[in-house]
């Protein structure tokens, strides 16, 4: 993830330097933006969803973080708001 990636998922996550845990998860943007390449290459990345747009966003895309992008964006003391994000669960044996 560039720094300028790293921003934009931070403002998704409205984490602004102020707050230490997460509160939203989304980003709304168009072709034209300049933000827009740099989440079609973190959907590719597997750092983010996309959804076309539709009426509810003016026609833009609404993009959303993968956990593995959120991760990313997270400065050290920082948090992922467990509405958004469930807290990560030990993989169970099934075999046994």
């Amino acid at each position: 993830m560039t720094p300028v990636q790293r921003d934009l998922a931070r403002h998704a996550l409205g984490l602004d330097g102020r707050r230490k845990e997460s509160y939203r998860n989304h980003f709304v943007t168009g072709e034209g933006s300049t933000d827009h390449p740099h989440w079609l290459v973190m959907v590719e990345a597997g750092y983010g969803t996309r959804r076309s747009g539709s009426i509810l966003t003016g026609g833009d895309d609404f993009f959303r973080l993968t956990r593995a992008g959120a991760d990313l964006a997270l400065d050290p003391g920082e948090s992922l708001n467990t509405v958004e994000f469930s807290p990560v669960q030990p993989r169970k044996d099934t075999t046994a």
